[in-house]
């Protein structure tokens, strides 16, 4: 039913840059500034993760243990932090921690024993294994994703980097919001 007038046409072989110009055109005066940046964004983190799901089910983890076992990893020697500490630095809810530490105290990757000072204080420690899979995990997901962003030169890169910085904490603040999560999902969910 779609004349050759209502036709989307290839402006520019990009199809952000099709969208945008869709739009422009049917509704002239149409808000289009953000589709350039919103849309790659959404796709690249779609993208992304998707991949980094790949490379962790052929390590054998998913992504958020590989999360929890990278704070710990992080944190160093003992690698041990109160779920606490571990909530705020994954920037999720106790509760996800406490799911997250349970899933990964049953594959012997962490143990949990009763914190020092406060009282209800639970104390989380990479096991060997877990170190074990944290170190070879890390450097497969680190290497893959640096592959992924050669296209890219080192000065591009960090130009990014830091665009992107300013950007999440601009937007985090005016939506009041401190939390990360997986694309499209709330921060309370794991």
């Amino acid at each position: 039913m779609a004349s050759d007038h209502h036709r989307m046409e290839h402006v520019s072989g990009y199809p952000v840059a099709e969208i945008a110009a869709a739009w422009e055109r049917e509704r002239p005066g149409t808000p289009v500034s953000s589709i350039g940046i919103v849309t790659p964004l959404w796709r690249l983190a779609k993208l992304f993760g998707d991949d980094r799901r790949r490379v962790l089910a052929d390590a054998g983890v998913d992504t958020a243990t590989l999360d929890l076992l990278s704070v710990l990893r992080r944190s160093g020697e003992p690698y041990a932090l109160t779920t606490r500490e571990l909530a705020a630095r994954s920037l999720i809810t106790a509760g996800a921690i406490s799911q997250r530490v349970a899933r990964a105290e049953r594959e012997g990757l962490v143990t949990r024993r009763p914190g020092q000072g406060r009282r209800r204080s639970v104390l989380v420690e990479l096991t060997e294994q877990g170190h074990a899979l944290v170190e070879s995990t890390v450097d497969q997901v680190l290497t893959r994703e640096a592959d992924l962003l050669t296209g890219l030169s080192t000065e591009q890169q960090n130009q990014l980097a830091e665009l992107l910085r300013v950007l999440l904490q601009d937007v985090q603040r005016l939506l009041n919001d401190a939390g990360l999560s997986q694309v499209g999902e709330t921060a309370e969910r794991d």
